[in-house]
């Protein structure tokens, strides 16, 4: 990519890369450190016109996370879902990804998505 001067590269955590308490410290720890990187690889890269981005969702129903939280697909969308009855699935997410690597995103970077209603920037 640094030889091309372009290039994407999107890195998937989770609403826990901002909050604490949702999950495993074990979890919670590896989803901060994937903002952390993100972060500094925006940072390190940009100047090689190289966009780096971060999807964090909120909650989406997974095998993972219906074990974890021992609920099953509606359940999920009822107790965590804080986007107005709206539910993030993982075409969501899927959709979310395509779009931040076509050029529609192309003055994107550095940015920190959660599906919680909101966008934020840091």
């Amino acid at each position: 990519m640094i030889p091309a001067k372009r290039g994407t590269i999107i890195n998937h955590a989770s609403i826990s890369s901002t909050i604490g308490g949702a999950a495993s410290h074990a979890y919670v720890g590896s989803k901060h450190g994937v903002l952390g990187l993100t972060k500094n690889t925006a940072v390190e890269l940009g100047n090689h016109g190289i966009r780096v981005n971060c999807l964090s969702p909120y909650l989406v129903s997974t095998p993972m996370t219906r074990s974890f939280f021992k609920l099953d697909d509606e359940g999920i969308a009822k107790v965590y879902s804080n986007l107005k009855g709206a539910k993030c699935t993982l075409e969501d997410v899927a959709d979310a990804t395509l779009f931040l690597a076509s050029d529609d995103s192309k003055s994107w970077s550095y940015r920190k998505y959660q599906y919680n209603g909101r966008s934020e920037s840091k």
